[in-house]
C-alpha cells in the first residue's frame, strides 16, 4: 500500500520550497523504500530550486540522506528491512563499458527507482539526484542503499551520501594526495572543508585552506588546514607558491566551481602538478586558458565526479575510521533541524553561515 509522507517540494525556479503531501509507491523489482532518518542541506538543493541543474520541475529535494530501509521489491539481495544505509546518487550497472574495465566509480549508466513519487494529484515529482529525501520515507533503487555500521549517528552518517564524500574523495580518490605531498584547496566550505580533510587523512605535509571568509578559514583549520591565505588579502596564486618554496601545490582542488578560481587553482600548482575540480559550475559559465600553459605545465586536470567514490567500499570504511575517532565527521554538522526549517537553512547557507544543517526525523 502506497505511503502518504510530507516532503519539501520546489515548484518553480527560486520560488520557495513548500511542504507538500508526497506519495511514495510501494517498491517494485529493484527498488527499497527507505525511513528517512537524517538529510544535510546541500548546496546542490539549492541548485535545483534555482534552476541550476535542470527545469524538471517540480523536484522534490534532499539527497545527502541516512536512513533504515523498510521494504524491498522483489530481486533485492544487496540490502534488507531493517538494515541502516546510506544513500547515493551513483548507483553502479555492473554492465557498462565503465564497469567492466574495472572503473565502476565512472560507472555511466548509473540509475534511480523506475517508479516515480507523485503529489496526491498524481504530479509526477523530480526527485533530486534520483533520491528525494526531505520526507520521512522515499523510495531508491536498492543500489542507491549502502549498508554500514548502525552505531553511526544518521545526521552524521548521512552527509557521506554527497558533499564530504565528494571532498574526501576529491583529495584521496580523483587527487590522488599522498604522503609528504603539498596540497591547496581554493573554498571552505562543508565540500572543501572535506577535501582538506581528506589531504590531511592521506598524510598530505602541507594544506593550504584558501576563502574570502576569516570565518570559513577557522573552520578550515579545524580539518587539518597548516596554513590558511584570505584571498581578498592578497593574491592566493602568489601565496600558495611563497607557502611551496616558489613552485605551487603537488595538487590543488577546486571547490567553488567558478572559472576565475580555476584559473587561480590552475597557476597555483607545481609544474607536473594536479588540479582537481570538484565545486560544480553553472551552465553558462566558459573557461579560457592560454594554451602553451595547459602543454607547458604538464600534470592534470580532472573534474571530481562525486568524489570518484565507489559507495560499497569506501562508505562502510569512511564510517568504520569515524567510529575509530579517527575521522571527525561530526564536526561537519553545524545544526539540526524540523523539515519545515529548510528554506531557512537555504538561507544561512547561502550566507556561509554554517557548514551543514541537518533535517532529523
Amino acid at each position: 500500500m502506497p505511503y502518504e509522507v510530507k516532503g519539501v517540494v520546489a515548484r518553480a525556479k527560486g520560488q520557495e520550497v513548500s511542504l507538500e503531501t508526497v506519495v511514495v509507491p510501494d517498491p517494485g523489482p529493484g527498488e527499497a523504500v527507505v525511513n528517512v532518518q537524517a538529510c544535510g542541506v546541500c548546496h546542490t538543493d539549492l541548485h535545483y530550486r534555482e534552476g541550476g541543474i535542470n527545469d524538471d520541475f517540480p523536484f522534490l529535494l534532499g539527497h545527502e540522506a541516512a536512513g533504515v530501509v523498510e521494504a524491498v521489491g522483489p530481486g533485492v539481495t544487496e540490502v534488507a528491512p531493517g538494515d541502516f544505509v546510506i544513500l547515493n546518487w551513483r548507483a553502479v550497472c555492473g554492465q557498462c563499458r565503465a564497469c567492466l574495465r574495472g572503473r565502476p566509480w565512472y560507472c555511466f549508466a548509473t540509475h534511480n527507482a523506475t517508479q516515480k513519487m507523485t503529489l496526491k494529484d498524481g504530479t509526477v515529482l523530480s526527485p533530486a539526484l534520483g533520491i528525494g529525501a526531505f520526507q520521512e520515507k522515499t523510495l531508491v533503487a536498492a543500489g542507491q542503499c549502502t549498508k554500514v555500521s548502525a552505531e553511526a549517528p544518521a545526521q552524521v552518517a548521512g552527509l557521506l551520501g554527497c558533499g564530504v564524500m565528494a571532498g574526501i574523495g576529491a583529495a584521496i580518490n580523483t587527487g590522488g594526495v599522498t604522503r609528504g605531498d603539498s596540497v591547496a584547496v581554493i573554498g571552505c566550505g562543508g565540500v572543501g572543508d572535506a577535501a582538506i580533510l581528506g589531504a590531511s587523512l592521506a598524510g598530505a605535509a602541507k594544506v593550504i585552506a584558501v576563502d574570502v571568509d576569516d570565518r570559513k578559514l577557522d573552520w578550515a583549520r579545524d580539518f587539518g588546514a597548516t596554513h590558511t591565505v584570505n584571498s581578498r588579502e592578497s593574491d592566493p596564486v602568489e601565496a600558495i607558491r611563497d607557502l611551496t618554496g616558489g613552485f605551487g601545490a603537488d595538487v590543488v582542488i577546486e571547490a567553488v566551481g567558478r572559472p576565475e578560481t580555476y584559473k587561480q587553482a590552475f597557476f597555483a600548482r607545481d609544474l607536473a602538478g594536479t588540479v582537481v575540480l570538484v565545486g560544480v559550475p553553472t551552465p553558462d559559465m566558459t573557461l579560457e586558458l592560454p594554451f602553451i600553459e595547459v602543454f607547458g605545465r604538464g600534470g592534470a586536470l580532472k573534474s571530481s565526479w562525486y568524489g570518484d567514490c565507489l559507495p560499497s567500499r569506501d562508505f562502510p570504511m569512511l564510517i568504520d575510521l569515524f567510529l575509530q575517532n579517527r575521522l571527525p565527521l561530526d564536526k561537519f554538522v553545524s545544526e539540526t533541524i524540523e523539515i519545515e526549517q529548510v528554506e531557512e537553512a537555504f538561507a544561512k547557507m547561502h550566507r556561509g553561515e554554517v557548514l551543514r544543517s541537518v533535517v532529523t526525523f
